[in-house]
């Protein structure tokens, strides 16, 4: 039998890094993109051309987030722009600030989910910025940094509890063709 100082320990996870571009128009208490970054669990991004650049989470990409995504992810962290869902309408939220369509950043939208937050609950993909995140997390394969990024927020615990299946569908998939298959069968044809 090993001793203990020769039992080999499992080297920690880094925490993904997470990154918000704030635009400014939600009002700042309900903001929790600016809640993530006072509570240090988020930084704020600044396009400077660095090597390993975040994956942006984008309602209008193309392809879902998916396990395939997790190395790019783990690299270069994840990145939210917070802003009012108003603004997203019309996209002026990626035209602007750094976070356009020819930056050169991966773009990966969020797989169909129910937001739990107090803004939009019941709500089919309008997520706030730290749903986003954690529904993220999970899809990535890292439901424990999903929980504690969420923790304490309004509809937190809610919004994992009521996405429960369908984020553990996705973080089983692993490319974008097997997530949009999960969306058509958890939503149906017409919601995916």
């Amino acid at each position: 039998m090993r001793s203990s100082a020769s039992t080999r320990n499992p080297r920690p996870r880094t925490p993904l890094r997470l990154f918000v571009r704030i635009v400014g128009d939600d009002h700042p208490k309900a903001c929790t993109g600016r809640r993530l970054l006072h509570r240090g669990l988020a930084r704020t991004f600044r396009s400077d051309g660095r090597a390993l650049a975040p994956v942006v989470l984008d309602p209008f990409a193309r392809d879902p987030l998916s396990g395939a995504d997790r190395d790019l992810a783990r690299r270069g962290g994840l990145l939210v722009v917070d802003c009012s869902w108003n603004r997203l309408a019309n996209r002026g939220a990626f035209a602007a600030h750094d976070v356009g369509p020819r930056d050169g950043l991966v773009r990966r939208r969020l797989p169909i989910l129910i937001a739990a937050n107090p803004q939009h609950y019941g709500r089919i993909a309008e997520l706030n910025t730290v749903e986003a995140f954690a529904a993220a997390l999970h899809i990535v394969g890292r439901p424990q940094e999903a929980a504690e990024t969420i923790a304490g927020f309004p509809g937190g615990d809610g919004f994992l509890t009521l996405n429960r299946d369908r984020l553990a569908r996705y973080a089983r998939a692993r490319s974008p063709a097997e997530i949009l298959v999960a969306e058509r069968e958890l939503f149906g044809p017409g919601d995916a």
